[in-house]
């Protein structure tokens, strides 16, 4: 029998990939998309091994997601300047079109996740998720600090 944390954290997890779907879907985007577009929008153009590293994703399901995006118009990738051998992923203007709709959509997923919850009880919540992180961070990485 699973306890019950695990089964909240997983069913919580699973809901929140869902409704952030249901969101993202109407831009056409898949979840997980976005957080490679955050990071481009708010870095500039990165080599591809870079953005794998910020996101943690392994190289071949980054490679992937760029292929996608690029597909649909949103990247672009360029051999990078300073190596030939690297590429180096950039916005283009429908993917920096994206940009506003892709943040209220996280607004309101931040408003549906929370709805009904109070100040304090927000508070408790970012800091017992915060805890919960630094604990499974710890066993999985060794310290905090290579989360």
């Amino acid at each position: 029998m699973t306890s019950p944390v695990n089964t909240q954290v997983i069913r919580v997890a699973r809901l929140h990939r869902t409704v952030a779907a249901q969101l993202l879907r109407e831009m056409g985007l898949h979840p997980g998309q976005e957080l490679l577009m955050m990071q481009v929008w708010d870095h500039g153009p990165q080599r591809q091994s870079a953005l794998s590293e910020a996101l943690d994703v392994d190289a071949s399901t980054l490679t992937r997601t760029v292929q996608r995006l690029e597909h649909a118009g949103f990247v672009r990738r360029n051999r990078c300047s300073t190596d030939g051998r690297a590429w180096e992923v950039e916005s283009t203007k429908a993917g920096l079109a994206l940009r506003e709709r892709v943040l209220a959509a996280w607004d309101e997923l931040e408003k549906i996740t929370l709805n009904g919850l109070s100040e304090a009880e927000v508070a408790a919540l970012s800091s017992a998720l915060a805890r919960v992180e630094g604990n499974l961070c710890e066993f999985a990485r060794g310290s905090v600090e290579t989360c």
